[in-house]
């Protein structure tokens, strides 16, 4: 009989969808709207969020001193009854030889940002409210269907920017000179000549080695790499599909959590993977809950917060073995709905807690 006024209710529930209804339905069975979902594929993007830029590094000019050796006397003659005469002349020479200095600008950055969307706007079914003339027990039975859409969310990455590159400059070093002076012979002896030899000297002078010059690092460009999501496969297909009814009805799911925690356990997992995945892969396209409870004991917001963790958990291992997130729905009810006696106040025994403190399952329509 239960089967029977389930499908009843479903029908009234699913009133503004007339048109598909399921086609010579069977006294007896249940059916669940089944919605192919939405298929999306993970992109990573790689950005620059600081460019390459090259690194000068100065190496200054170098000298070295040499020296020279000069003639300041030149060879004469010395008469005896004339004598010579001598005149004095000025020799200019380069001391240092001039060069240049080098200046260098480094590099210059500024600011910018890149916006990129990490997932895009989607919609999906979601269930209503109840209806107020619900004739069924179960108000779960008179609840509609809302269409009801999410906008697509964007993620700023804070990007550098290269404004103007390192660069260099001269400034030239001028040279320096000097000068020597030497005597000449202005007039030889006219009669006996004595050679007077020639007298040299040493001088030092600075000259250029090696000019200036620099030398060139490129430092390599960063980037960042964001993973986004992007549609592949647009879903939105609707079928009607036969299920057990019992599967309509909350199923246990008989996790053992660990004391205030929602991580699964190597046990639950193992749980998970024998009693939910068969009931998904036996009914493709189909919509699964997963609800979590609390026993009344603690305090209530602490008590939604745990159950909603835990349906989450269990939710997001199911994603993680491959199961489409638009057919899961995962909701926690903290200690809204108890099966027992044992309400806020009541002294129960914790066999009796033990029975709110559950995770449970069942088919609904997508």
């Amino acid at each position: 009989m239960k089967r029977v006024l389930f499908l009843c209710a479903l029908f009234v529930a699913s009133f503004s969808y007339a048109q598909d209804l399921p086609t010579n339905p069977e006294p007896g069975k249940c059916y669940v709207r089944c919605t192919t979902p939405d298929v999306y594929v993970n992109e990573t993007v790689t950005i620059t969020v600081k460019p390459a830029y090259k690194v000068l590094k100065r190496v200054p000019a170098t000298f070295k001193t040499v020296t020279e050796r000069v003639m300041v006397k030149a060879e004469g003659k010395k008469l005896r009854v004339i004598p010579e005469k001598w005149g004095t002349e000025t020799v200019t020479y380069v001391s240092k030889e001039g060069g240049n200095t080098l200046s260098i600008t480094p590099a210059s950055f500024g600011s910018s940002s890149e916006t990129i969307e990490i997932k895009p706007a989607y919609a999906q079914w979601e269930l209503g409210a109840v209806a107020p003339d619900c004739a069924s027990g179960n108000p779960d039975d008179c609840r509609y269907w809302c269409y009801k859409g999410y906008p697509a969310e964007f993620t700023t990455i804070e990007t550098t920017t290269l404004a103007s590159d390192a660069s260099t400059s001269k400034t030239p070093i001028g040279s320096k000179n000097a000068s020597y002076t030497k005597q000449v012979l202005l007039e030889a002896a006219r009669v006996e000549e004595e050679v007077i030899p020639a007298q040299y000297k040493e001088i030092t002078k600075t000259v250029l080695d090696q000019d200036a010059y620099t030398t060139e690092e490129t430092v390599p460009a960063v980037t960042k790499t964001i993973t986004k999501e992007v549609l592949k496969e647009k879903g939105g297909l609707t079928t009607w599909k036969e299920v057990e009814c019992s599967l309509v009805e909350y199923q246990a799911l008989p996790i053992n959590w660990n004391l205030g925690s929602a991580t699964l356990t190597s046990q639950a997992r193992s749980i998970i993977d024998s009693r939910l995945m068969p009931v998904l892969a036996q009914n493709p396209g189909v919509k699964l809950e997963i609800a979590s409870h609390t026993d009344v004991r603690g305090k209530a917001a602490s008590n939604q917060d745990l159950s909603e963790r835990r349906a989450k958990a269990v939710a997001d291992y199911l994603i993680s073995k491959g199961i489409n997130s638009s057919l899961l729905v995962a909701n926690g009810y903290g200690e809204t709905k108890v099966k027992n006696r044992c309400r806020e106040g009541v002294s129960c025994t914790e066999r009796e807690h033990a029975v709110n403190r559950r995770t449970e399952f069942r088919l609904i329509n997508n």
